[in-house]
């Protein structure tokens, strides 16, 4: 069978052993093949005539190492009932993205540059920078962009951490992805499929009446008053730590929570209670800091003292003082502001926890006699 390409001669001094050529391809785009005898040269344009006849002008110079690679990709694709453009639309997208992103190390110290400039909490920016550490010891060199939500969810997983302490940990790796999609450093922000860990129902932990009392019985003249705030007050623990004494104002019966102080980063004034006002009563001319130092050592000793080394809930003092003070005056707004919650969340975990009539006991606990007061300091 003959072929109507053309086995031409060919003659070249620098290449002797090469004797016949094969010319094919269309008028814009022409190829040449060289042979150092006629039956190979025949074969090969027969061959390429058959190419021409069955995929047009375009598929016979389709170069051989890109149409294997196609097939090959094809054939890789099929399960999924993709198409090479589909594939190649999606790695485009891909490049685009991870191209335009930072190592999430990198993007996690810019956040944390930015909340500190726009004059976030100190108490927030160490939490945020605990939880990124945490997670860019997994992810760090990763580029932002590249990470998925099966990824982060497998990891959150494997911190073997409480229901609300990884939820947390989802809060602010959300925040972390949504300062980098606006940054333009990924285009999603994949927290959005994780799914949040179910927590746990069922009511919060308070100390009773009796407990209270012990406590403040068996409190040592330095500690007395982080236990009396923290119960009659209701400040968070880190508050607490941070008060000075020059923030207690004794002639308007508050105590001033100061915004950078504050875990919202809000400013917020706390009422002094009677009863709260007779135990800080001997503490008038106090200065400096509340807590005293090595405030953790001391407090297991007292504790252990009033017999609550091992019977202490979450949030003990803080969670007291809203489930007694929401009893005792009824008003869930006015207790969002002393707080610094809203009204919802005092609804949801304050209400109906503490009958009235242990409402008045507590707040009815005061001082038997003048406590010991330590040497203050000026």
């Amino acid at each position: 069978m003959g072929s109507t390409l053309r086995v031409r001669r060919y003659r070249d001094s620098n290449r002797p052993s090469l004797r016949y050529v094969v010319n094919f391809g269309s008028r814009e785009k022409r190829f040449r093949r060289f042979f150092t005898d006629r039956k190979s040269a025949d074969t090969f344009a027969q061959l390429k005539e058959i190419e021409l006849t069955n995929q047009g002008q375009e598929g016979a110079t389709f170069p051989t190492q890109l149409r294997v690679s196609a097939q090959q990709a094809d054939e890789l694709l099929e399960p999924f009932e993709a198409t090479l453009l589909d594939a190649a639309r999606f790695y485009a997208e891909h490049l685009r993205r991870v191209r335009g992103s930072k190592p999430v190390a990198e993007v996690a110290q810019e956040l944390l540059a930015a909340r500190k400039a726009d004059g976030a909490s100190s108490d927030y920016l160490a939490d945020l920078r605990s939880k990124f550490v945490c997670f860019a010891r997994e992810f760090g060199d990763r580029m932002i962009a590249d990470l998925t939500a099966r990824e982060i969810t497998t990891w959150l997983r494997s911190l073997g951490v409480g229901t609300v302490s990884r939820n947390t940990t989802r809060s602010r790796l959300s925040t972390l992805f949504e300062f980098a999609r606006r940054q333009g450093y990924t285009t999603a922000n994949p927290i959005r499929d994780v799914e949040r860990a179910k927590e746990r129902g069922g009511e919060i932990g308070i100390l009773s009446v009796d407990q209270i009392a012990r406590l403040l019985e068996s409190a040592s003249p330095e500690l007395l008053p982080y236990f009396a705030i923290g119960a009659f007050a209701g400040l968070r623990s880190a508050e607490l730590e941070r008060l000075s004494w020059s923030e207690v104002d004794f002639e308007s019966a508050v105590i001033e929570v100061k915004a950078s102080k504050s875990k919202t980063a809000s400013r917020r004034l706390v009422d002094i209670q009677a009863n709260l006002a007779d135990w800080l009563a001997p503490y008038r001319s106090a200065r400096g800091q509340v807590c005293p130092a090595n405030l953790r050592r001391k407090q297991v000793l007292d504790r252990q003292r009033a017999g609550l080394l091992g019977d202490w809930p979450q949030n003990a003092l803080r969670h007291s003082f809203g489930s007694y003070q929401l009893a005792r005056f009824r008003d869930a707004s006015a207790l969002a502001l002393q707080m610094g919650n809203s009204p919802t969340i005092i609804f949801r975990h304050y209400r109906e926890l503490v009958k009235p009539a242990d409402a008045a006991r507590y707040w009815s606990l005061a001082p038997s006699h003048p406590g010991k007061v330590v040497s203050l300091r000026a």
